[in-house]
This record gives structure tokens, C-alpha cells and sequence, in this order.
């Protein structure tokens, strides 16, 4: 959601499995619509969309990772940097089912599912 294609070809060209929604014809899906794609097709979620949050929260066991970009710098090579050095250091809380939110100078990990 949000996600240049410059970074989808960045992260194919380093081994990860991608799709954009946009590549399927699927950009207009409702954000709960994309979360249940994710979880049928067991992907990662990557998005500007804060309200992903709020959907992980309440989706009742319904698991997929979510990275969430909060940055004021949303300039493609910026993204690709802070996305870098996320992956870097926190792939394995995403392949467990976890929220990270990407900001200017660091990322923050919460691990699914979310507990009151």
C-alpha cells in the first residue's frame, strides 16, 4: 500500500517473494480486503497506512505481519534505507507474525498476536 515499485524491484533483486497490488490490478481493495489477501497467501504486508495497525489489533487470530511506515522522509532511496537496515535486524519477529513500524531513526517491533 503506498509502496513504490522501486522497492518492490529492490526487494525481488535481493530474494524476497513480492507482489504489488498494483502489478495484479488490485490498488483499489479495501485495506481489510488486502489483510485477508495477505494471510491466504501468507505475505508480509508493507504500507503507509497506519490503519493496519488497527486491523492486526482486531483481527481476532487472523495473523500476518504488517510493516508500517512512519516517516516524514518518504522519498523512495530514504524508504529503501530504513527498510534495509529494518530487515537488517528484524526478520525473524517478521516471519512470526509481528507489527513493526518504521520510523525516521528506528523501528519498533510488536509481536502478534497483541495482548490487551
Amino acid at each position: 500500500m503506498g509502496i513504490a515499485l522501486r522497492i518492490v524491484a529492490w526487494l525481488r533483486k535481493n530474494g524476497h517473494d513480492v507482489v504489488h497490488l498494483r502489478e495484479e490490478g488490485l490498488h483499489r481493495l479495501s485495506d481489510r480486503e488486502i489483510f485477508r489477501k495477505a494471510i491466504s497467501e501468507n505475505r508480509i504486508i508493507l504500507t503507509f497506512d497506519l490503519d493496519f495497525g488497527e486491523i492486526v489489533a482486531l483481527s481476532r487470530g487472523m495473523m500476518t505481519s504488517v510493516i508500517i511506515f512512519r516517516l516524514r522522509n518518504t522519498y523512495t532511496p530514504f524508504v529503501l534505507k530504513r527498510l534495509e537496515e529494518m530487515l537488517q535486524n528484524s526478520l525473524e519477529p517478521l516471519t512470526k507474525g509481528s507489527v513493526i513500524i518504521v520510523e525516521e531513526t528506528r523501528h519498533r517491533i510488536r509481536e502478534l498476536p497483541i495482548k490487551k
